[in-house]
């Protein structure tokens, strides 16, 4: 077997890689950034490997990749399933595998307390492939902090050239994955796959605060297309003020056009979430449900206060379409897209959202389905 060094030319959607004791580990946020933001959510989720992958060519007949991941074990809800590795072959998915080992993070939802039980590494193996050169994509665990320890295969490897238009998308926990059962069935994986681009996903779960250490790390990031999914989280953490919210739009944005004055670049309001169309956060456990053992979610901000500035999906959509309406006028670039056309209210009477904020795997591709037909289409802002 020969074993292969783990490097960025391999991996693709990580912007970082980090030397560990064990292996390396990958980031979705540069070094620089991961410092100035010491956030334990953040730094969770950044590390959480959404669309990243491990990309290369060989004739090998076996594969064998050691990695150990960090599972989360949340108190009173039940046990999270164990992340998914997903593995194609000339773009087609030949197998799934999970890793039951690794480290285990122990949170208490009612006291925010952690705890963490170090764990073993474990080796994943896929035997049986053809004889024949080809090129292997192992799609990593999208909820599930990954080292990579080692890459063993019977033949050599060889990295392959990106040779597609990258997109480089950035959003909440629906598109970082939430809800999603495998790496491939998140909606921008999706999307990536049906409009045969390559996947930067910037998604983070519950850590999309238009912060500009994200700004300068999308400034500073090559890509042809890009996309930014904005709102939800900000009124779920009752972080901005209506005052504080439209500069901090038009800051994100131009420091994205200091790196990207001409780029493609499509701003996505919130899709539908019935319990923070009309009301503000912040957004909080729902305990009743909990105790029964189910993970749930509940509007809490007093409608009241909306006068004084609290936020809205809807106040915020309105304002989304105001100052981009405003900015397309020397923009021809800039596009606009209502989050509703991806789920709205027929499609929340058909499939609503389980816990009440976030989408089901299958809604997940009826959202992708309807980004591709918007962004993609001959006269969309991401045509060819």
């Amino acid at each position: 077997m020969y074993t292969t060094p783990i490097t960025t030319e391999l991996l693709r959607g990580a912007l970082d890689l980090e030397q560990t004791a064990r292996g390396v580990l990958p980031h979705r946020l540069p070094a620089w950034a991961r410092t100035q933001y010491d956030d334990g959510q953040m730094s969770m989720v950044e590390s959480q490997p959404s669309g990243v992958r491990l990309v290369f060519r060989t004739s090998a007949t076996v594969i064998e990749l050691e990695t150990l991941p960090t599972k989360r074990d949340y108190v009173g809800a039940p046990p999270r399933p164990d992340g998914v590795y997903d593995v194609l072959v000339d773009g087609q998915l030949v197998t799934q595998l999970t890793a039951t080992g690794g480290d285990v993070i122990t949170i208490d939802l009612m006291t925010g307390a952690t705890s963490t039980r170090e764990g073993h590494a474990e080796t994943l193996r896929v035997d049986g492939l053809a004889d024949v050169p080809k090129t292997v994509e192992i799609w990593l665990p999208h909820d599930e902090t990954t080292e990579l320890v080692a890459l063993r295969t019977d033949a050599p490897v060889e990295p392959v050239p990106v040779t597609r238009r990258v997109w480089l998308h950035h959003g909440s926990s629906i598109s970082h994955g939430s809800n999603a059962t495998h790496p491939t069935g998140t909606w921008p994986a999706l999307v990536a796959a049906q409009a045969g681009v390559e996947l930067v996903n910037l998604g983070f779960g519950g850590s999309s605060y238009l912060q500009p250490f994200i700004a300068r790390t999308i400034r500073d990031t090559p890509a042809d297309l890009i996309s930014l999914k904005l709102g939800i989280n900000i009124v779920n953490s009752d972080g901005l003020r209506l005052r504080s919210f439209t500069p901090a739009v038009h800051g994100f944005l131009d420091t994205i056009r200091d790196g990207h004055p001409d780029t493609p670049l499509l701003v996505v309001s919130p899709i539908l979430c019935p319990i923070h169309e009309d009301t503000p956060g912040p957004t909080n456990w729902d305990l009743s449900a909990l105790a029964a053992g189910e993970l749930r979610f509940t509007a809490t901000g007093n409608p009241d206060e909306i006068p004084a500035g609290k936020l809205t999906l809807s106040i915020i959509r309105t304002e989304l379409s105001r100052i981009l309406t405003q900015r397309a006028l020397t923009d021809p670039n800039l596009h606009h897209l209502d989050g509703r056309t991806l789920y709205g209210a027929p499609d929340n009477l058909a499939h609503p959202l389980p816990d009440d904020l976030h989408p089901d795997a299958p809604t997940l591709e009826l959202i992708a389905t309807r980004f591709v037909q918007h962004a993609f289409e001959p006269k969309g802002p991401f045509s060819a």
